[in-house]
């Protein structure tokens, strides 16, 4: 497996991404326009994180996020959430996600 250097564009914040998530369905929005600008940054090809499980861009966002956070930037609501279930789904040995109401 190949791993390639993601770079996030000059003067692009994560606030950019505009992350929301539906009370109801628990879906995560996000602008896609701040992930293909990322793609094209890094080199990748458009849709590359749009075109694979949903684990990629989910990967993408919350790995960014962390630094975002260790370089002292604001906290996201929906970020912090989207962590906690990450960390809760690891300590519990789930490999993967379930929708609200369906674990």
């Amino acid at each position: 497996m190949t791993s390639t250097p993601i770079a996030i564009p000059e003067g692009v914040a994560f606030a950019d991404l505009r992350l929301a998530r539906d009370g109801a369905t628990g879906d995560v929005s996000f602008d896609t326009a701040v992930i293909e600008h990322i793609e094209r940054e890094s080199g990748l090809p458009a849709g590359f994180f749009m075109g694979q499980h949903e684990d990629a861009v989910a990967s993408l966002i919350t790995t960014w996020y962390s630094a975002h956070r260790a370089a002292g930037g604001d906290p996201d609501p929906v970020a912090e959430d989207l962590l906690a279930e990450v960390r809760s789904e690891d300590a519990a040995g789930q490999p993967y996600s379930h929708k609200p109401g369906r674990a």
